[in-house]
């Protein structure tokens, strides 16, 4: 039997008291992650499963023996990004257990190995770079570039993780673990409103859109914002404004989206024109071509405006995740469990369960959001829908680990 919650959906963490926006600041290895990951750890040893924290924080709760193979895996993670919503993350793992607690109530065996697993730092809310936890299980990030990384106040990754009582010394690859894994399911809440236009509580899906964050550093001269003429300013804010509607428009025309989220200005004051305007790109489209043609465009149109201000410009690209297409034999599985009417359906979200793609059989399901809304306090999904959720994962878990 499925519990919800007095919120909607099943039981989920702690919430602790949102910010001003109403959202979520649960940024991997802080005190608001430590309090979401003991609640996983309760949750795991209220239903008797082994609990386990792996070389790279990842949680895992076990039903079985790990070490017998082909195991079916489910979760998803429990961080956020700033100011975010209740369901995006958390809805995959709290589902994970009410899906546990249906299929026990159902009076089902386990004929593989199970697990349910709170994949580390997803967002990339804090150090930069999403998917920490499962790129450096699956060897796509390795230590040195790790212990590069660092957050806002110059706190590395290693020190972060060291000062939650995880030693970062251990990090690294781990395909022993993922050689246990025959295969991971991943619920989420649908970050668009595919399933809303189509009327359906949940659906299945096809791929993950090719995706990735780039910097770009625009460097003037710092000046007094009262005394300097404007023909005499060298704005990297004007180039960088520039850039962003560029954006817009590359985005448009290729069909795609391009998004300038985050900004840092030095030297940040009201009355001075900036030395440095610092500006990440996220951009994505259906495929490769349109998300190459879209860089491009918006790395041409950046460097013209900035010739024609005196400002240079530097581009880095931080992170970046090719087109993902999900198992097909496993994703067809999943169809002739749920039924042929289930939507199948793309996303230009980046997860877990495409960064585990090349090394395991993946699969991932969605859940209706009505408002459309996702990253936000605005991101909602009914709890008949998220009940949905759980019973049509449970159908899924049954046909994968329990025949």
């Amino acid at each position: 039997m499925v519990t919800v919650g007095p919120g909607g959906g099943p039981r989920g963490p702690p919430r602790p008291p949102p910010h001003a926006s109403g959202g979520y600041r649960r940024y991997a290895w802080t005190g608001a992650d430590a309090d979401c990951r003991l609640w996983f750890r309760m949750q795991a040893e209220a239903r008797r499963l082994n609990y386990e924290v792996d070389r790279n924080g990842n949680q895992w709760a076990w039903l079985g023996d790990p070490a017998a193979g082909d195991a079916v895996v489910t979760g998803s993670h429990l961080d956020s990004v700033p100011d975010g919503g209740a369901f995006d993350g958390p809805l995959g793992v709290v589902s994970a257990f009410a899906a546990l607690d249906e299929l026990r109530s159902r009076g089902v065996q386990f004929k593989r190995p199970f697990a349910i697993t709170n994949f580390g730092d997803e967002e990339g809310a804090r150090f930069g770079l999403a998917c920490v936890g499962s790129r450096l299980t699956a060897g796509r990030l390795t230590k040195e570039q790790a212990y590069e990384l660092r957050d806002a106040d110059g706190i590395s990754l290693p020190q972060a993780m060291e000062a939650a009582g995880h030693d970062p010394d251990a990090i690294g690859p781990d395909a022993e673990r993922l050689a246990r894994i025959g295969a991971f399911v991943e619920l989420h809440v649908e970050q668009g409103r595919a399933l809303d236009l189509s009327g359906d509580a949940v659906g299945i899906a096809s791929a993950i859109w090719p995706h990735g964050r780039w910097r770009y550093d625009f460097a003037g001269e710092a000046n007094h914002a009262g005394t300097t003429r404007l023909v005499d300013r060298r704005d990297p804010m004007l180039t960088y404004a520039e850039t962003v509607l560029s954006a817009r428009r590359e985005a448009e025309l290729a069909g795609a989206v391009a998004t300038f989220g985050k900004i840092a200005v030095e030297p940040n004051g009201v009355n001075a024109i900036p030395s440095l305007v610092r500006g990440w790109l996220d951009a994505r489209a259906a495929d490769q071509d349109a998300l190459d043609t879209v860089i491009a465009g918006i790395e041409t149109a950046s460097r013209d405006h900035a010739a024609r201000h005196g400002i240079d410009l530097t581009v880095v690209r931080e992170s970046f995740t090719p087109v993902v297409e999900f198992a097909h034999a496993l994703r067809d599985e999943i169809a002739s469990v749920l039924g042929e009417k289930t939507p199948v359906l793309g996303t230009g979200a980046g997860h877990d369960a495409g960064i585990l793609s090349e090394s395991i059989p993946t699969a991932m399901l969605f859940v209706r959001n009505p408002t459309g809304v996702s990253h936000s306090p605005a991101e909602f999904a009914a709890e008949d829908d998220c009940v949905a959720g759980v019973l049509a994962l449970a159908d899924v878990l049954e046909g994968l680990a329990c025949r």
